[in-house]
């Protein structure tokens, strides 16, 4: 994966990385990295890395491992459920309320379709990484919607505890694009106003958590 880190904030910079190949699976359970290999992999010095790293075990993804590095922390089928009957709590609501809002979203509706339709090509392609990156534009994009910001950082942390590791089978298996085509009628869905089908597609979306990304 090609990646430069150019800006001021490395270490915001190295943690969304981090953060992309944790969910992507390119950061594995069982595994352990260094902080100084991950630099040099960024080209950029260690502290921004470590810094990253560290903010990753404070938000309980990764552990230390004394004098070797760091390791993901796994994630049991319980605290998926767990994490799938949140945001069925939290985020279907959420995007069920985004229907009564379908005027202002529609002043949006182009640059949300072509977000939509990149994610299919990534999932087609296998780019797994810009896949996660454009699926979590489009759905906090949506959730901006609703000026919510304290809601809209409680999924994005639920979404990346969900870690979908099973995301490169799926892509394997040309399963991932099937999942990336359901992006447009969600969002038509909402454009028209329909509630209830909204909440319908969202649920049956994030039910993948304890389906076919826990295969």
């Amino acid at each position: 994966m090609d990646i430069a880190l150019q800006h001021t904030n490395l270490r915001d910079q190295a943690l969304a990385v981090l953060k992309l190949r944790l969910v992507s699976g390119d950061i594995a359970p069982g595994k352990i990295y260094s902080a100084a290999a991950l630099a040099t992999e960024l080209g950029v010095s260690n502290s921004p890395v470590r810094e990253a790293m560290l903010t990753l075990v404070n938000e309980g993804l990764m552990e230390t491992v004394k004098n070797r590095g760091f390791r993901v922390v796994p994630i049991s089928d319980k605290e998926r459920r767990n994490i799938y009957e949140l945001r069925k709590l939290i985020e279907v609501p959420a995007m069920s309320k985004l229907a009564t809002m379908h005027k202002k979203i529609a002043e949006h509706s182009e640059e949300l379709h072509t977000v939509a339709a990149s994610m299919v090509e990534f999932a087609k392609s296998g780019d797994i990484v810009s896949y996660l990156g454009a699926d979590r534009n489009f759905h906090l994009t949506l959730l901006g919607f609703l000026e919510n910001e304290r809601l809209t950082s409680i999924v994005e942390n639920l979404r990346e505890q969900s870690r979908q590791y099973g995301l490169k089978a799926l892509s394997a298996r040309g399963e991932l694009a099937k999942s990336a085509e359901g992006h447009k009628p969600l969002l038509e869905a909402i454009l028209a106003g329909d509630k209830k089908l909204v909440t319908k597609l969202m649920t049956d979306h994030i039910s993948h958590l304890i389906s076919d990304w826990a295969n």
